[in-house]
């Protein structure tokens, strides 16, 4: 409890350098590594001598490394030929082993124990087909707490490492995301906290011995019924192509849907389909105040696709839009279309879709493909030219984003970068648009924003337009929060529910 450690880029702006620091003296800060690229401490060991540092190159290639606080040396862990992607890492609490996720041999991030001694690695949880997110060890290490994803859903999972059998902690847990795994100093609870569609996250602590869970928190949400706001339901639909079994490949996506929908006594409904970042991101059922706005007051239906691309559903999926893949993404959307038009409580006729960041450029993506087949579209700090975008990011994402987009410096790449661009095309921008930026953004610059409006102007196309002079890549203060938020419902209003 006498030093912490973080990254930082005061040395060039660039790479995630390592240091530590006294949590009462700021100015103790001591530098640890100063390495190229992306950095990141994970756990103290035991003995509070030695890190275990993250250094990432992409969504799929990751390395872990022990570095000894002293003589700051850096010892690979478990290194291989083989390229693989580490999540996150625990020190035993005999500081004798590792407890780490890792793909290696699998298509998920698979919780294994590494023995340091002997440097042998032994996965954990091969009966369970999703990722291992979160790993905590109780302090007398006679537990260790994981969660998964399961297929968008949080998961909490008990493991004994004497005999390393692992069960479920509760049955009772709701719809949503567990994190914040916490071990009292006795070892005898565990403290998390979860976060549903009807509920904000909360603290809750699991008492082992009878696995009873008591809730020790009750978020703010001033006074609204939260019992009435929707829980999706997760569907999988048919897309273009076939997956390794030949079948039609099937992408996941959430659905959310006003109560009580009789497609015989009640006009179709209008859908509103948002599409997450990264691209390597995922949406996961958690509280928004907006998606019960959306769909209780408004009438929208709301389905959040995890088209390719996606994290959480093996590195296969990961990967099948990288580079000259990009647009297979973009037709995962053109297939939800398909979806929509099949069920009778939807209105095939009203289909917008919104995004941010890469989900602002699959935004416009969407509306030049299929621009007869959507009504309007709202992107937020989107890309519009990949190539500008890469060139103008700054320097501590370029190459982390080349390896996920391709590198803009190969003329080849160039040439593709710029044809799969929204602002080549433009001129086939001619629904309804809402462009978000933020003046200070340094991952999306607002002159990709920009440059996009100036065209849409040139071609007598009138997109509505919010620049936030003090927000970066999303808005962060209630006040900016507030305003986008009333202006997207009156731009829904005006070109979807009507």
């Amino acid at each position: 409890g006498n030093q912490y450690a973080y990254y930082g880029m005061e040395r060039n702006g660039r790479d995630w350098d390592l240091y530590t620091a006294a949590p009462e003296d700021p100015k103790s800060a001591r530098l640890l590594l100063a390495n190229a690229g992306a950095w990141e401490p994970l756990d103290w060991s035991p003995d509070d001598h030695r890190l275990l540092v993250l250094h990432e190159v992409s969504a799929t290639e990751s390395y872990l490394f022990v570095l000894d606080t002293g003589s700051k040396k850096l010892t690979p862990v478990h290194p291989t030929n083989t390229k693989i992607s580490y999540g996150d890492a625990r020190w035993s609490p005999d500081g004798k082993g590792l407890y780490f996720t890792s793909d290696e041999g699998s298509e998920f991030h698979r919780l294994i124990y590494y023995d340091l001694d002997h440097e042998k690695a032994k996965p954990l949880t091969d009966a369970i087909p999703w990722n291992v997110d979160a790993i905590e060890a109780a302090p007398d290490g006679s537990r260790l707490a994981f969660t998964t994803n399961e297929g968008g859903l949080g998961k909490l999972y008990l493991l004994d490492p004497k005999t390393q059998a692992y069960e479920p902690a509760a049955a009772d847990f709701p719809v949503g995301q567990v994190g914040g795994l916490s071990f009292s100093p006795d070892s005898a609870r565990l403290g998390l906290t979860l976060n549903s569609p009807q509920n904000p996250a909360d603290i809750y602590v699991l008492t082992l011995t009878d696995k009873t869970l008591q809730r020790w928190t009750s978020s703010e949400v001033g006074g609204l019924n939260t019992a009435t706001f929707p829980i999706p339901t997760l569907i999988s639909y048919d897309t273009f192509d076939n997956g390794p079994d030949g079948k039609p490949r099937q992408i996941p996506a959430f659905y959310y849907k006003p109560a009580k929908v009789d497609p015989k006594n009640q006009s179709p409904l209008p859908v509103l389909i948002v599409i997450h970042g990264g691209p390597e991101a995922q949406f996961t059922p958690g509280f928004s105040p907006m998606i019960p706005f959306y769909v209780n007051e408004l009438g929208i239906a709301l389905l959040f696709p995890n088209v390719r691309g996606s994290d959480g559903y093996g590195k296969s999926y990961l990967d099948l839009d990288n580079g000259e893949k990009r647009e297979d993404s973009v037709k995962d959307i053109g297939a939800l279309l398909d979806w929509i038009a099949k069920q009778p409580e939807l209105d095939a006729k009203r289909v917008a879709v919104s995004g941010g960041s890469y989900g602002g450029y699959m935004v416009l993506a969407s509306l030049i493909h299929y621009p007869e087949r959507l009504r309007a579209g709202i992107e937020e700090v989107g890309i519009t030219h990949f190539v500008t975008f890469l060139k103008n990011t700054e320097d501590y994402r370029r190459d982390l984003r080349r390896v996920e987009y391709g590198d803009e410096r190969d003329p080849h790449m160039a040439l593709v970068l710029n044809e799969i661009s929204p602002l080549t095309h433009a001129d086939q921008l001619t629904r309804p648009l809402f462009i978000v930026a933020g003046a200070n953004d340094p991952r999306v610059p607002a002159s990709e924003a920009e440059q996009l409006l100036a065209a849409l102007k040139k071609n007598k196309q009138a997109p509505w337009f919010l620049l936030a002079k003090d927000e970066g890549h999303g808005f962060a203060k209630k006040s900016n929060r507030d305003f986008l938020g009333a202006a997207k419902v009156l731009f829904l209003q005006e070109y979807l529910t009507k």
